[in-house]
């Protein structure tokens, strides 16, 4: 069920990043910004408005902090799969859930 959960928010993150990507991309859209020598240059991520700032932060922490969840879950999942395995092959009585 972690892993599961943990799955859950990672893809509400990725569909949150997706959507913060496009409103970037509009909000932006519009600004061209030139370089000394006439090339294109880039908007650094401390120019941009607070509000994408803090909303891509929280995005990627989210992201993260499912991912990590859904690894956690699954690891602890395949140690007790581990475990019964173990305990029935030993001739133990194990409860299946």
């Amino acid at each position: 069920m972690r892993a599961l959960t943990g799955a859950i928010i990672a893809a509400g993150a990725m569909i949150g990043l997706g959507l913060t990507a496009l409103g970037l991309g509009t909000r932006y859209q519009d600004l061209i910004v030139r370089a000394s020598d006439g090339r294109l240059a880039f908007i650094k991520f401390s120019e941009m408005d607070t509000a994408m700032m803090v909303i891509l932060v929280s995005l990627l922490a989210t992201l993260l902090i499912g991912l990590a969840i859904t690894f956690i879950g699954l690891a602890y999942h395949h140690e007790r799969r581990l475990r019964e395995h173990h305990l029935h092959a030993a001739g133990h009585k194990t409860i299946d859930v």
